[in-house]
Parts: structure tokens; sequence; C-alpha cells
């Protein structure tokens, strides 16, 4: 269930392409985005493709699952960070959703920010703090619920995300994201089941 009371059908299947991270090597940092593939019925969704090491290593992840980069129907960003949309271009067919519209080729489909279905088993949800615009991609399998979110950095959080812009609000759409994901896939790290230890 979401926090609306809709169920989610539980159709999905998800499949981490990228593991991502953040290092400090020598005068720069390196960061990487977590990229995640959502496939439910006709739907074959690609959340935050962002900063990669290469991005013919994260078309070869994406090779697994689906025949060629045109086959992505939907691209979600979560925020609007580079190091998460900067790969975007790599889905030529894709439409292209945020917090508050779709981007169909040359059409802004606007509507009001908030939750927003894409499928039967995938919700858009806010969850601002990171970013005011910040989402959660919700998507539904048969066993879980996963969260690719940037409410965590990685599994261990932090605590307060250090470039949050609302650290109160951080915390409200943790609680609200923890009420129904058994699955966090981070915006910097891997995938993880919450427990007592992880940060609210």
């Amino acid at each position: 269930m979401t926090q609306s009371g809709e169920a989610l059908a539980g159709t999905a299947r998800v499949f981490v392409l990228h593991q991502g991270y953040v290092r400090e090597e020598g005068d720069a940092n390196r960061v990487g985005s977590t990229v995640t593939l959502i496939v439910d019925g006709g739907r074959v969704i690609v959340v935050d493709p962002g900063m990669v090491s290469g991005r013919d290593a994260l078309l070869s992840a994406l090779a697994a699952y689906v025949n060629s980069p045109a086959g992505v129907t939907d691209v979600v960003f979560s925020h609007h960070h580079p190091d998460h949309t900067l790969n975007a271009a790599l889905f030529p067919d894709a439409v292209v959703h945020d917090h508050w519209a779709s981007y169909d080729g040359d059409r802004w489909i606007s509507r009001e920010p908030g939750d927003f279905t894409l499928t039967p088993s995938v919700r858009l949800i806010a969850t601002p703090g990171h970013t005011a615009e910040d989402i959660t991609t919700l998507a539904a399998t048969p066993d879980d619920v996963y969260a690719c979110t940037h409410a965590w950095w990685g599994p261990d959080g932090p605590a307060d995300d250090p470039l949050g812009t609302d650290q109160a609000a951080l915390h409200q759409s943790r609680a609200r994201i923890l009420a129904v994901a058994t699955v966090i896939v981070p915006g910097h790290g891997p995938a993880f089941r919450p427990g007592p230890d992880t940060p609210r």
C-alpha cells in the first residue's frame, strides 16, 4: 500500500544496473549514481541515469534485460542534480518524468507536484529533503516494495544529508518511505533492507 492507500499490484521486476558511490580521489570527487531498471508490463523504466564511470558499462548492464536503449519507455529523475540525470539522452524514445511534469519529445505535460502512478506497480511519490523537488520511485514486486530514492545516500544514511535543503522534510520523507518499502535503493550505494539501525 502507498500512503494514499492505493495498493500496488506487485508485478514489477527490479534490477540495479549501476551501484552508485561517492569517493574522494586526489583533487576531485568520483561520483556515480545508482541506476535502476524497473520492468512492469510493457513499460521499461530507468531511474536516475546519471554519472557513471563509463556509458558502455551501463549499456552492457541494460542489454542483459532490454534489446536496445530505444526499448526504454520511461526515465525518472529523483531530482535534477547532474549526477542523477547526465545520461538521460542514452534513451532516445523514453518519456522523462520528474516531480511536476512528464516530457515527451517537445511536449511538456504538466501535473500538480505530488504522487503520480506510472503503472499498476510503479508509483512516484513526493519525498523532499535532499532537494525540495525530490521524488521516490516505488516499485512493487511479488515479494518486496523497492524505493529508488535519494532520501539516503547509502545504507548508513548519513543521518543528516550534508547537501540537503530541508533536514526536517528529509526525516519526514524517510518515515513515509519506510512505512511501505522493504528494500531501499539509495542514491549512491548498494540496495539494502532497512532495519533498526537505518537512519530515520
